[in-house]
């Protein structure tokens, strides 16, 4: 990428951190609460490196296939330490290997045939824990995945046996195109999903919430949001 496409990353980038802050502000919290996910499935690996080399520390994919062609060229990714892959899309059983090969963090357990799947995987590949989320489709949109709100209880005390499963919290994706109130409602439904943990050991395991794009980060932060995945606001004119 030239000079001028870098500026304008950089820049997009500041904006994204100053929204952050602006929305963290408005409802008393530490914007260091919120870990920004920079979606790169619109991009190549120059534009992925550049935004490493600009302080990112979080790099998110929703397609295998797509990591497994771009993560070797990015120098920056190389470093587990230092940058956290998490997969954010849709994932199937016959995926699984390959995702657990290339990413820190699942974003998108919405079955216990897929958690069990994970389980088994991590196991052969001596993986001792993968930090998972829980997708619910709070919205109740059929074409929206993730678990039923209604099962998201069952489904988490049977998981809790998984012994290398570690349980981070629970992912959201509320409606683009149905306003704001709907999208608040979405995120402070998934927020409430913790509330009958309250006192239990189980809620330790269910600290963060990822929910919140470019559309809408704002509104996830104030409902709660710990990690937000923002893409198409990073890469605008460029």
């Amino acid at each position: 990428m030239d000079a001028a496409q870098r500026e304008i990353l950089a820049a997009n980038l500041r904006r994204v951190r100053e929204r952050i802050a602006a929305a963290c502000a408005r409802v008393k919290r530490d914007p260091r609460e919120v870990t920004l996910i920079a979606v790169t499935k619109s991009v190549g690996p120059e534009v992925m490196q550049a935004l490493i080399e600009l302080g990112v520390t979080d790099i998110g994919e929703n397609k295998l296939q797509a990591a497994q062609e771009k993560f070797p060229q990015v120098p920056g990714l190389r470093d587990r330490a230092k940058v956290k892959r998490h997969f954010i899309g849709h994932l199937q059983t016959n995926k699984v290997k390959g995702v657990l090969e290339l990413f820190d963090v699942i974003h998108s357990v919405d079955s216990l045939k897929l958690a069990e799947e994970i389980d088994k995987r991590a196991r052969q590949l001596e993986r001792p824990a993968v930090a998972a989320f829980i997708e619910v489709n709070v919205s109740g949109e059929e074409s929206k995945q993730g678990l039923p709100a209604g099962e998201f209880r069952d489904f988490f005390m049977q998981a809790l046996r998984l012994p290398r499963l570690e349980w981070q919290g629970l992912m959201t994706m509320a409606p683009l195109a149905e306003g704001d109130e709907v999208a608040r409602f979405c995120f402070r439904g998934l927020r409430q999903l913790s509330s009958p943990f309250a006192g239990e050991e189980a809620l330790l395991r269910l600290a963060y919430l990822s929910m919140g794009m470019s559309n809408d980060f704002e509104l996830a932060i104030e409902e709660g949001a710990t990690h937000v995945r923002i893409g198409t606001a990073l890469f605008e004119g460029m």
